[in-house]
């Protein structure tokens, strides 16, 4: 019985040294599989792994394992996340070749972080500045006109949440108010829906206040732009 009690345990040290000895995954080899990860679709799984070697930051693959990471989590729609990871490209890498596209990329993020235009626009004012910040820091890059584009999609979005704010109070009867959002639309000139439903609600309100002359402006204003719009045919009747 003694003799095989201490065959075990030699049996048992064997084992533990030869686990000891067998080699651990260096970051070179982590990378390699998360790259295949990420090059299969396997997002989630090649996040992982590039997080964990963004952890080892005497890697020479730290700063290239934190820019996949974020591109893993954008591709993921995670992009909160994505944001984040980009941003830590930036404060621990500020000259890595990519630090532009991390640049760009955090813009984009806040854009698509931002919520329908009937909500708070917060991230959508953010994404402008981000974006404006991208073009400032580096307006020679193959990004620059996208970075451009997405300003005036945002801008265009906050043009939106002026018109919900607007309707909203419209819905109200605080008319005073509702006129203050949609006056700052009409006012830039803008040929869309949006001016012309904001012209409509303006003809509405001042003709329910009973002040024609500003009525008819406004009316005139919006056939004179909208000559076929059927705002025009239905508020015709107002004024015969």
């Amino acid at each position: 019985m003694r003799k095989i009690i201490i065959l075990l345990c030699l049996s048992m040290l064997v084992f533990i040294g030869c686990s000891s000895n067998k080699p651990i995954p260096g970051a070179q080899d982590k990378m390699t599989l998360a790259d295949q990860f990420y090059s299969q679709g396997k997002y989630a799984k090649a996040a992982r792994i590039y997080e964990e070697i963004s952890f080892e930051r005497r890697s020479a693959q730290t700063a290239l394992a934190i820019l996949r990471m974020a591109d893993s989590y954008f591709r993921l729609n995670k992009f909160t996340d994505a944001r984040l990871a980009y941003l830590q490209l930036i404060n621990l890498f500020p000259d890595h070749s990519e630090v532009s596209f991390a640049y760009f990329r955090i813009g984009v993020c806040l854009f698509e972080e931002s919520l329908p235009p009937q909500y708070d626009q917060t991230e959508t004012t953010q994404s402008i500045d981000a974006f404006r910040t991208f073009i400032d820091r580096f307006p020679n890059d193959a990004r620059f006109k996208e970075a451009i584009e997405y300003v005036r999609k945002a801008q265009y979005k906050l043009i939106e949440k002026k018109f919900y704010n607007g309707y909203l109070y419209y819905k109200m009867k605080d008319y005073s108010a509702a006129l203050m959002y949609f006056d700052e639309i009409t006012e830039l000139g803008n040929l869309d829906r949006l001016d012309r439903a904001a012209l409509n609600y303006t003809v509405i309100i001042h003709h329910r206040q009973g002040n024609l002359p500003e009525a008819k402006r406004y009316y005139e204003r919006l056939r004179s732009r909208y000559p076929g719009a059927k705002e025009v045919r239905k508020l015709a009747k107002l004024f015969k």
